[in-house]
């Protein structure tokens, strides 16, 4: 089939995770809740974190950000999927497939840089509890964020400025719910190699630095913790960090599912599948998981729905 560059294509077709009428809107209903459900959460958790004078501290604001980045990242493929399902439809527009890439990108980039903060910051809390006022200042955090937003800015606008080069058939099947990166170019029709390159340099720099950067920060904690003489002060210390270690391992467990399912079975079924874990359950779980195990984070959630339930 002839290829034609991309600004003349109108749509691609997203195939979804399935064609079968009857489950369709089973599967409009589990979205759209699970999507309500992590919008909801991860708001109260940035609500929490705004209002209450208790929380104004480092790990917080991160958490906060966490938040509002998981909230960014579900809402680029969860929207676009829900109109598709109702309106019976495949189609997203070339712009609408670039732009999705782009944030999705960018956000999933966030994420894994905000955890390796988050985990920096917890580092500092225990192995020197002295100083973590002044290393851990308010320009500092601020000054990390800000780092991270503007080093995958760039990391995202160079891969999606090498996508647009690329050429795809008249007729472009993309067997996902949304616009993976790595399955839009696996239906590319020109030569991708320099766009794989980019892909994977970023996918190790985006990846092995802040795992990298977990796993020392979590090796100077436990070197620290054992040379505690206080089993309770061992406890209390690592139990700050337990609502952080379960996002981690949800995060990175999830998307290394995602890689070996790919991997294993080279089903595009599968790997769709698969995504729903780390597009959709990760983010919708980290509140949950906060709210649950920081008793923080849930005594300030029930200060503000007193006063939620206290105005007239």
């Amino acid at each position: 089939m002839e290829a034609e560059n991309l600004t003349e294509l109108s749509k691609f077709l997203l195939l979804g995770l399935s064609d079968d009428p009857e489950l369709q809107p089973i599967l409009f209903g589990l979205f759209l809740s699970m999507y309500l459900v992590t919008v909801l959460g991860n708001l109260l958790i940035i609500l929490a974190v705004s209002s209450d004078s208790h929380l104004h501290s480092p790990m917080y604001f991160f958490l906060s950000n966490l938040s509002f980045v998981d909230i960014c990242f579900i809402s680029t493929t969860v929207p676009k999927m829900l109109v598709n399902i109702q309106a019976r439809s495949k189609d997203i527009s070339y712009m609408g497939c670039l732009t999705q890439v782009y944030f999705l990108m960018m956000f999933a980039g966030m994420d894994t840089f905000l955890l390796a903060v988050m985990a920096y910051d917890r580092f500092v809390a225990i192995c020197h509890p002295l100083h973590y006022t002044v290393i851990m200042n308010p320009c500092l955090c601020g000054l990390l964020v800000l780092a991270s937003w503007f080093i995958i800015f760039w990391f995202s606008l160079v891969h999606i400025l090498l996508m647009k080069r690329l050429t795809f058939s008249t007729v472009t099947e993309i067997p996902h719910f949304f616009c993976e990166p790595a399955q839009v170019l696996k239906v590319a029709c020109s030569n991708t190699l320099l766009n794989n390159i980019v892909l994977y340099v970023a996918t190790a720099l985006l990846g092995v630095f802040p795992v990298a950067g977990i796993l020392f920060s979590y090796s100077q904690i436990v070197s620290s913790l054992m040379r505690m003489s206080s089993t309770e002060g061992k406890y209390k210390a690592f139990s700050t960090c337990g609502s952080h270690l379960c996002v981690v391992s949800l995060f990175y467990g999830t998307g290394l599912g995602v890689y070996l399912s790919s991997a294993v079975t080279h089903s595009s079924q599968s790997s769709s599948t698969a995504s729903v874990m780390y597009a959709m359950v990760t983010p919708m779980l980290n509140p949950f998981i906060y709210s649950l195990r920081n008793k923080d984070v849930k005594g300030a959630l029930e200060r503000l729905l007193s006063r939620a339930d206290s105005c007239p």
